[in-house]
């Protein structure tokens, strides 16, 4: 991922933290069949390894397993908020008009080899902790416990789990740091008045005072 210094994201605590807040991410390998994608939720144990290790699964049926399966290098993604910036956000605008468009975005990009798996137990560990993660905070949470045991057992052949060690990672923050103090207020205003949730949730992260 293309990084310039203005936007790099260096704090292992705050990239783990958006991996964790990520709840769908992307899965990109490359083998025998080219280039392949999978969207996933993913567990993140930040203790263990230099990064953090990542945990999930795919279905036996879906080849990418294959990819993982051979020891080829694997990105995963995970998007933060983002949002179009519009030119007329800039107080510079009316000073000059030498503005254009841009996107403004957090993302995370994690590289890693696999090791995968197809041992029910550790893959009901998988399926349960994801489960209770995202099932958290709901009123009256669904637990795997709650399907029969004999379906859930069929349910765990169908599936083969990974964990990917996180090799080297690469944050970006791109929000108008490169901007002027001025420029990155108009910029936070502009997305803060939009009726889109999407720019008002990016809003927040635009950093307030001087340009960096």
């Amino acid at each position: 991922m293309y990084t310039p210094r203005a936007f790099a994201l260096d704090d292992l605590p705050e990239i783990q933290q958006l991996i964790q807040h990520t709840r769908l991410a992307q899965l990109v390998t490359f083998g025998e069949h080219g280039l392949q994608a999978s969207h996933l939720p993913l567990l993140l144990n930040p203790e263990e390894g230099p990064n953090g290790t990542l945990y999930g699964h795919l279905a036996k049926a879906n080849p990418q397993w294959h990819d993982l399966s051979n020891g080829s290098e694997a990105l995963v993604i995970f998007a933060g908020a983002e949002a179009y910036i519009s030119p007329a956000f800039y107080p510079a605008k009316a000073e000059h008009g030498k503005v254009v468009p841009t996107w403004n975005y957090i993302a995370v990009h994690a590289y890693g080899k696999a090791d995968v798996f197809s041992d029910p137990e550790r893959l009901l560990k998988v399926v349960s902790a994801l489960t209770e993660r995202h099932e958290n905070g709901r009123a009256q949470p669904w637990a795997v416990s709650d399907a029969p045991t004999d379906y859930i057992d069929g349910m765990l052949k169908a599936i083969v789990g990974f964990t990917l060690p996180i090799d080297r990672v690469n944050g970006k923050r791109k929000l108008s740091q490169n901007r002027s103090a001025a420029d990155m207020a108009g910029v936070r205003e502009g997305l803060a008045a939009s009726v889109d949730v999407r720019d008002q949730t990016l809003a927040r992260f635009i950093p307030q005072g001087v340009a960096e």
